[in-house]
């Protein structure tokens, strides 16, 4: 049989992955139960997790409340292979995550993921968005897609990254909770949840403070998430979402040389306390999610949004940025259930998506921290719109005996998107230029259900990522950075190719191992970096190949582990400059460790959270170790810009216990158990002399918190 020559270098490794399943599969399938069902999205259709044909990881409610403080969405997919979730510990510019590399070379903010939360757009048309806004004190459940089925998402979908808010119970419940950890962290929450007739509310509030363990790191945010949910007829749910974010003061502490780093890493970069570099930020969100069930075969969703975003940020050149954003959108899809198609049932769903953001960008000079009046030198108008049209089926192939022994999946998503600016400050010169890609991107994928314990899987599907506003705000003239639109950036196209297994020997082990390698043209890299402004280009070709496993066990009713591994290999393919530097092949992509660790071992003296006991009494504790790799900073490679691997210990313990219909949880933490110095993060390519690359984690430093769940 013939291969594709993509799929060569594969070839060997999916041979072996399938043997070692097949071999454990038979020495264990006598003793196997059937994994408990956990519905997931795979690509635009629901299916059970361990059926799906794709890596996705479900977080359920319990591992998000046990992984933290509940702050930082790093705190809970640090145990999901595949992503790097990188905590700056620096509230001005949000989390670093990537996902099979993607998204890696983002300043601030995400880029190159796809983040939805309860079924509303949490990403920009142009592939931006903020995981700051998600509220994870009231989060029921998170789901990673990683992938070629993540393409059906659309532009920038190196991933998804999916959120859902716990739904209310029958009982209404007052949840009150307080967290107090190092460096004046101070977090409290306020949560409401209850059902009248057929009305469902959740409303939580909360805030949250902290000092900041370097110099200019504090930071101030308020939240209120809510979401009404009411069934309108027997067959007919509306969900209601709101989501107001607050963040008053976020002080940047800005990046560290490597000789700032060695001698103290509690300082401030250059020129932070002295222009007062901050960012203030006010979010509003409104969405609506209407279902609708025909029959049992046929069901209907429509949701639409909007929103607002006001972002005022002082940089470290002395100069202001102010962002006024409006954005919104809809959406809507048919989904259905052909069960008399040949050979097997087929599910199938047909849907489109429009969004479009606007924002009004000003910039201009400040003085220690405040803007200078009459000072204006940028005042311009961006847009970003997408129309999107998508479908997926997935045939669920039976043989005469009635068997079903392959599953095969399709899915086609066709997009358009516009990015455009409209510059109204031309002393400088006529900034405006508007540009629209489009790209048609086919997936498809099998599943071999070789057992009931065993599943093994292929697929294969194109991707593309267009640059967002900020990469395309400024080009090169002249060697010098300049304000005008640019409309040569090209999107970088990307072709996902993936096998795995999921193996389920026993009720009590469960195990998922990928393997992907993914080629990427036009890959958008950073041409000039000068004076807190970047201009982009794209390089040739990258190539990131790896693989992924993950490993649960229940050694006994009291005692789990849980292990998450990852490899990525994440290079250019091709010789390329930046500005007059060479980049070479086969050097690294930055920001992206090649090996990634996460175990742990989890001890409940009354047994473990489940659908038959969701809320277990008694003591618990948990023992996690983090570990990465080395990785680079600089797309040079150089000795200066090389981030030294490292391994962390976190500790938990917990204790719940009931007085009265009252429940009471009381916790503390430990995270860098050993105080181990590292690198928490990068700032990829910063340009100052010397580069500023570094911001350091958080030495040892602890937590405690309680919570009261007061019936009503």
């Amino acid at each position: 049989m013939q291969y594709p020559s993509h799929f060569q270098r594969l070839r060997p490794l999916c041979t072996a992955l399938a043997a070692v399943g097949l071999f454990a599969g038979a020495v264990h399938a006598q003793e196997a139960q059937a994994p408990e069902e956990v519905m997931v999205q795979s690509g635009r259709l629901a299916q059970k997790q361990f059926d799906t044909p794709a890596s996705v990881r479900a977080i359920d409610g319990d591992a998000i409340r046990n992984a933290g403080a509940q702050v930082n969405l790093s705190e809970a997919l640090a145990q999901v292979p595949g992503v790097v979730a990188l905590n700056r510990n620096n509230y001005a510019q949000d989390l670093q995550i990537s996902i099979r590399g993607f998204g890696a070379r983002a300043a601030f903010g995400l880029r190159g993921i796809r983040l939805i939360t309860d079924g509303i757009p949490a990403t920009t048309p142009d592939g931006q968005g903020q995981a700051s806004t998600v509220s994870l004190t009231s989060a029921e459940r998170i789901e990673v897609l990683t992938g070629p089925l993540a393409q059906l998402y659309g532009n920038s979908a190196g991933g998804v990254i999916q959120t859902w808010t716990r739904e209310a119970g029958e009982q209404p419940q007052l949840d009150v909770s307080t967290t107090f950890g190092s460096y004046g962290l101070r977090r409290h929450d306020v949560q409401f949840s209850g059902r009248t007739g057929n009305v469902g509310i959740v409303a939580d509030y909360s805030t949250f403070n902290i000092d900041g363990y370097r110099q200019n790191s504090a930071a101030e945010r308020k939240q209120f998430n809510g979401v009404v949910t009411t069934q309108l007829q027997e067959d007919t749910k509306l969900k209601l979402v709101a989501n107001v974010f607050d963040m008053p003061l976020a002080q940047d502490p800005l990046g560290l040389s490597a000789a700032q780093l060695k001698s103290d890493p509690r300082q401030a970069g250059n020129d932070a306390l002295t222009n007062r570099t901050r960012k203030i930020v006010q979010h509003n969100q409104l969405g609506a999610v209407l279902d609708h069930r025909f029959s049992s075969d046929l069901e209907m969703q429509w949701r639409a949004y909007t929103g607002t975003r006001q972002n005022t940020q002082y940089t470290s050149s002395a100069n202001w940025v102010g962002l006024d954003r409006d954005f919104y959108g809809i959406g809507g899809q048919l989904k259905g259930k052909l069960r008399d198609a040949a050979h097997g049932p087929v599910d199938w769903v047909l849907g489109f998506d429009a969004d479009q953001t606007s924002e009004r960008r000003q910039g201009g000079a400040a003085s220690a921290g405040e803007k200078v009046a009459g000072s204006l030198t940028r005042n311009e108008l961006n847009k970003a719109s997408n129309t999107d049209a998508f479908g997926q089926i997935n045939w669920h192939w039976t043989d005469a005996q009635g068997r079903n022994p392959y599953t095969f999946t399709a899915g086609l998503r066709h997009s358009s998107v516009k990015l455009e600016n409209r510059d109204d400050y031309l002393t400088d010169g006529n900034g405006s230029g508007s540009v629209r890609y489009t790209a048609t991107n086919p997936v498809v994928g099998a599943t071999w259900h070789a057992l009931d314990t065993l599943n093994l899987f292929a697929n294969w599907g194109k991707g593309f990522e267009t640059p967002t506003l900020t990469e395309a705000a400024y080009v090169v003239e002249n060697n010098a950075i300049k304000g005008y639109f640019n409309t040569g950036l090209q999107a970088s196209r990307s072709q996902h190719n993936e096998v795995g297994v999921k193996w389920t020997p026993s009720s009590a082990t469960r195990l998922d191992a990928a393997l992907f390698r993914i080629s990427t043209d036009n890959e958008i890299v950073t041409l000039k970096n000068a004076f807190g402004k970047t201009a982009y280009k794209n390089a040739a070709q990258t190539l990131r190949e790896g693989g992924e496993l993950s490993w649960q066990n229940l050694w006994a009713t009291q005692w789990r582990s849980q292990l998450s591994m990852a490899w990525l290999r994440a290079n250019y393919d091709a010789d390329f400059t930046s500005g007059t530097t060479l980049i070479a092949s086969g050097n690294r992509m930055p920001a992206i460790p090649s090996q990634q660790l996460f175990a742990s071992l989890q001890w409940a003296d009354q047994g473990f959270a489940s659908r038959a006991n969701p809320r277990p009494q008694g003591w618990s504790a948990s023992a996690d170790w983090v570990a990465r790799s080395s990785f680079w900073a600089s797309d040079v490679n150089d000795v200066g810009s090389r981030v030294a691997g490292y391994g962390a210990l976190n500790l938990r313990v917990r204790h719940r216990s009931a007085w009265g219909p009252v429940r009471a949880e009381l916790w503390a933490g430990v995270d860098n158990l050993m105080d181990r110095p590292y690198v928490g993060s990068v700032i990829v390519n910063q340009s100052a002399t010397p580069p500023q690359y570094f911001e350091p984690g958080l030495p040892r430093n602890w937590m405690t918190g309680v919570k009261l769940s007061i019936p009503l």
